[in-house]
């Protein structure tokens, strides 16, 4: 199981990487599971994804739909957005 991050800096940390681009998908996903202290099947039942599709992501070889990248973010109220 993945350690709870309960610290308040380490969520203003993680909304600071993911506005200046500095996580990749993989571990986005992680410390979104890392913050929420939820092993990779209770967050996608959390969700409501396939366990699957979490362990695909975290290990980077995930292809989710624009449906299931809005699932895993609307716990932290992150939306899917495309920028040039």
């Amino acid at each position: 199981m993945i350690k709870k991050i309960q610290d308040i800096d380490a969520r203003e940390k993680f909304y600071e990487q993911i506005s200046n681009k500095k996580l990749t998908l993989a571990e986005t996903v992680k410390t979104m599971r890392a913050i929420v202290g939820m092993t990779q099947p209770e967050y996608a039942k959390f969700v409501g994804i396939a366990p699957r599709i979490i362990i695909d992501l975290e290990r980077g070889v995930g292809n989710p739909t624009l449906e299931t990248l809005r699932k895993i973010g609307k716990p932290f109220r992150l939306d899917i957005v495309f920028s040039i």
